[in-house]
């Protein structure tokens, strides 16, 4: 699965719509408010944080066309360390003590102040991957750090859209990819 087809053909009849909507995500058109740039890095931040081995591999080919190294080893870290944050934070919102939101994290977060990215950029990654992840918290501050530095919703729900198309394409390819193990197995 190393072109934007394949992973498409790879695609069972019952997910059509995913197959039609990451085309259309990956592009200009289909993204309003993002560059290419940005579409790309979003694409290889949400297919790290999928948890999809073989989505990952084959976006991490993809994105090396349209990203450099630094592009692509930010989209990594923010997938990185947003699997770590959305759990913490989460946990601090959903906990229904507000002390805890006031103790310190006591957790490394360096990368997002230094990302080797503009931090504009860095911020969509995390907003993505958040989404991705389900933390209110996060979400809420990445969607506010991307609108002071100047993008409008559009780009915001052009992000969300490409991190929920790229999700939801690894999840129902790891279940092909499951299936076939399964039917495999019973062959044998």
């Amino acid at each position: 699965m190393t072109t934007l087809e394949a992973i498409r053909d790879a695609l069972p009849e019952y997910a059509r719509d995913l197959k039609l909507n990451l085309s259309s995500v990956l592009s200009a058109a289909g993204a309003p408010g993002l560059s290419e740039t940005q579409i790309w890095a979003i694409a290889l931040a949400s297919a790290a944080a999928s948890r999809n081995r073989r989505m990952l591999a084959a976006f991490d080919a993809l994105a090396a066309a349209h990203l450099d190294a630094a592009q692509r080893q930010a989209a990594h870290a923010a997938a990185a360390i947003m699997g770590m944050n959305n759990v913490y934070y989460r946990f601090t919102h959903l906990v229904e003590d507000h002390e805890y939101a006031t103790l310190p994290a006591r957790l490394r977060m360096n990368v997002i102040g230094n990302p080797g990215i503009a931090k504009v950029d860095f911020e969509l990654l995390s907003l993505a991957v958040s989404a991705i992840n389900g933390c209110g918290a996060c979400i809420v501050a990445h969607e506010r750090q991307v609108r002071q530095h100047g993008l409008g919703r559009e780009a915001v729900q052009s992000a969300v859209r490409i991190a929920a198309t790229v999700h939801a394409v690894a999840r129902v390819l790891e279940n092909v990819q499951d299936a076939d193990g399964a039917r495999e197995a019973r062959a044998a």
